[in-house]
């Protein structure tokens, strides 16, 4: 396909110049609009990991100044555990493994970034990284590093350069650290801090100055938000960053569970936001983006004021090129598992939704077609210049092939989805959601929601069972505790209802709620309220009820979007999610409805092909590979 991309249109890109000095804000790098387009670049996770080392980041780096910045790439990103040192026992779940600096913040480790042994941090690979007129970012986890609570280290007051001291006395990062709000996924590793006080404030503060001192242009915070939803710090954060003259762009993470209604009071305070979960090289990952992507679009959430400029729904990293594995002690040693039919469809749904763009393949061994692809300039001005993005519903489509059996996707790899009860699934949402009512104690050890079936009225039923001993604050000794519990299966023996998906479980995974084994842990614990809600102390999040097929559309096995250009020109993308070929139509009246024109004077052009195609017969009509696209330009 790569002799077929057609090169003929010019992508404007935004480039902004690194801004050399760090400190506490004016006013006019507050205004500074970093955001208003989505944001590019690259990311290391998908081809390293966490074990990148600055050789492989820089060569990296190198690559992307010299062939993806041109195309509005401008983001190296260092992704997680940058501080960890590789190690016997080491990994994701390991403890004691950190470099920290005398004031419990996370520091690069020295055996694989070498250049920050001498007290700079990361400044020398964002110098390096800034020569070459990138943008430097780094991954981050919310909250302080267990290793420095149970250090009990002192808190940086950058106000005075020494500890912070407030009401006479010294604080400490046992003061700060929130023990019942460790991240569910790396409980070992970082917990949530208390920002009702002013020194849960300084620590972050003394973190985030750091970073920009260093020359920190992006963060990705991680361990957030989706079922991880930490608001007051999400919006705590957001108010540090803007007090920095360094302007920083702020994206956080998971996505796991997120729908229009958590991300609405959180969108204005951050840059970009993920909305699904992790987004790996399997076609089972790529198409629940499509559901996603429509209902973040029809929430008019897409370019929504935030941080920097606007805020933008983030489908993940293009796990195109050569890859690593999810979680992996591991760098890059393997090919993408998808299609290039798949990868298209999935570049195309990313620049129609408008998502940040931010490729993960190790550049080292990027090859002509996938760089084409990511930077083909329709899709890049798609991606950019743009409005009214949407799903278009009006479409017909009929199978034109028997579907591939090795394409079939239901031989999932992942277990079965226990929350789901007769095509009903336990969800989670804000507790502002009207769905989140409806909760009652039917008995003693009972704990319920009724719902509207075919027949009459059906019932969501869990046993409710007394907290395990924790050791991460919650405890049966108050009055408060007492009216907390676990939830278990009525009639197996799967273990505790858990409100905090792991990261490593893909997109194509349940993002609900799951079974699994009791533990001491506030993810696991849940408190019945007074108006029916059933609330997460995890998250305070609460417990939904929908249908397993609601948004779905599997009927057709065929999607489309619209998008307006910057020129009143029209693209139409259809999309086959089958398993065989289909074809698919596009009534040009029902287009004209939705673009507000009419088309009957217009040329319509294939991307892909270049082949020009009439619009006076009606429709536009395809036959569309399996897992394909196709992608039409209008123009008037």
């Amino acid at each position: 396909m790569a002799g077929m991309l057609c090169v003929a249109l010019l992508l404007t890109s935004l480039i902004w110049s690194a801004t050399p000095t760090a400190g506490l804000a004016g006013d006019g790098h507050r205004q500074q609009q970093l955001t208003a387009l989505p944001p590019r670049g690259w990311n290391s996770y998908d081809s390293f990991s966490w074990i990148i080392d600055e050789a492989a980041f820089l060569d990296n780096a190198r690559i992307i100044a010299n062939r993806l910045l041109p195309h509005g790439y401008q983001y190296a990103v260092i992704d997680f555990l940058w501080y960890r040192t590789i190690a016997a026992g080491s990994g994701v779940g390991a403890y004691g493994f950190d470099s920290m600096d005398q004031w419990g913040r996370p520091y690069p480790d020295p055996q694989r970034f070498p250049s920050g042994r001498g007290g700079g941090g990361f400044r020398p690979i964002a110098d390096k990284v800034h020569a070459t007129g990138l943008k430097f970012g780094i991954h981050l986890m919310n909250g302080i590093s267990t290793q420095a609570v149970n250090a009990n280290m002192p808190i940086l007051d950058v106000r005075t350069g020494k500890a912070y001291v407030e009401n006479g006395r010294q604080w400490r990062a046992r003061d700060i650290g929130l023990t019942h709000r460790t991240c569910a996924w790396m409980p070992k590793g970082f917990m949530s801090v208390n920002t009702d006080l002013g020194a849960g404030r300084a620590f972050l503060r003394s973190l985030y100055r750091q970073y920009a001192d260093w020359g920190v242009d992006f963060v990705k915070l991680d361990c957030i938000f989706g079922t991880d939803y930490s608001p007051k710090e999400i919006v705590t954060v957001s108010e540090i960053l803007k007090e920095l003259e360094r302007p920083v762009v702020l994206s956080i993470s998971p996505g796991t569970a997120v729908t229009p209604a958590l991300a609405e009071n959180i969108t204005q305070h951050v840059d970009m936001y993920r909305v699904t979960g992790d987004d790996w090289d399997s076609w089972k990952d790529v198409r629940p983006h499509f559901d996603v992507a429509r209902s973040f679009a029809a929430a008019n959430k897409i370019g929504a004021p935030g941080l920097r400029g606007r805020s933008w729904p983030d489908l993940d990293m293009l796990p195109f090129g050569w890859l690593t594995d999810a979680g992996a002690n591991q760098g890059p040693h393997r090919t993408t598992s998808l299609t290039f039919d798949e990868q298209t469809t999935q570049m195309v749904l990313w620049s129609m939704a408008k998502s940040p763009l931010m490729y993960g393949g190790d550049l080292r061994r990027l090859d002509d077609r996938t760089f084409n692809l990511i930077t083909h300039p329709t899709l890049l001005k798609i991606n950019h210049h743009t409005r009214n993005n949407m799903e278009f519903g009006y479409i017909h489509s009929e199978r034109a092939s028997k579907p591939d059996e090795q394409s079939d996707l239901s031989k999932s790899g992942y277990p079965i989805d226990v929350t789901n009860n007769g095509g009903m699934v336990l969800g989670l949402s804000t507790c502002s959601d009207k769905s989140a009512g409806g909760w009652h104690s039917s008995s003693e050890d009972r704990i319920c929601r009724s719902y509207g079936i075919q027949n009459g009225n059906a019932s969501f039923c869990k046993s409710k069972a007394k907290l395990l001993p924790t050791s991460d604050g919650v405890t049966m000794s108050s009055e408060e505790d007492q009216a907390k519990f676990h939830l278990a299966d009525i009639d197996t023996d799967d273990g505790c209802l858990d409100a905090s998906v792991s990261p490593w479980r893909t997109s194509s995974a349940s993002q609900t709620p799951m079974f699994s084994a009791c533990e001491r842990h506030t993810k696991q614990v849940w408190e019945l309220t007074e108006n029916g809600q059933l609330v997460s102390s995890y998250s305070g999040l609460c417990a939904t009820m929908q249908s397993s097929k609601e948004g779905e559309n599997e009927t057709t096995g065929a999607r489309a979007w619209t998008a307006i250009g910057d020129k009143g020109e029209i693209y139409v993308a259809i999309f086959n999610l089958d398993t065989a070929r289909r074809k698919i139509t596009v009534s040009v009246p029902d287009l004209e409805k939705v673009v507000r024109r009419k088309l009957a004077r217009c040329t319509c052009t294939e991307v892909w092909s270049r082949k020009r195609w009439s619009v006076m017969k009606g429709g536009i009509s395809a036959v569309v590979t399996s897992h394909g696209s196709m992608l039409f330009e209008i123009r008037c």
